[in-house]
């Protein structure tokens, strides 16, 4: 549980920073119907770690 809450604390605002602007990138090549795999794998990972950590603090 340390670990989620030292996460939850200090790199939450840098995962969700990471989230956005990917999320963006992703957006911006789709309209320009260019590759996306590495965008869509750095989202869902960033994703992933978001909501894993958040259910983990409030499962606390």
């Amino acid at each position: 549980m340390l670990t989620y809450s030292f996460i939850g604390i200090y790199l939450m605002p840098v995962l969700c920073i990471v989230f956005c602007l990917n999320l963006v990138s992703l957006l911006k090549k789709i309209r320009d119907e260019k590759e996306t795999e590495k965008n869509t794998f750095w989202l869902t990972v960033s994703f992933s770690l978001i909501i894993y950590t958040i259910m983990s603090l409030a499962a606390r």
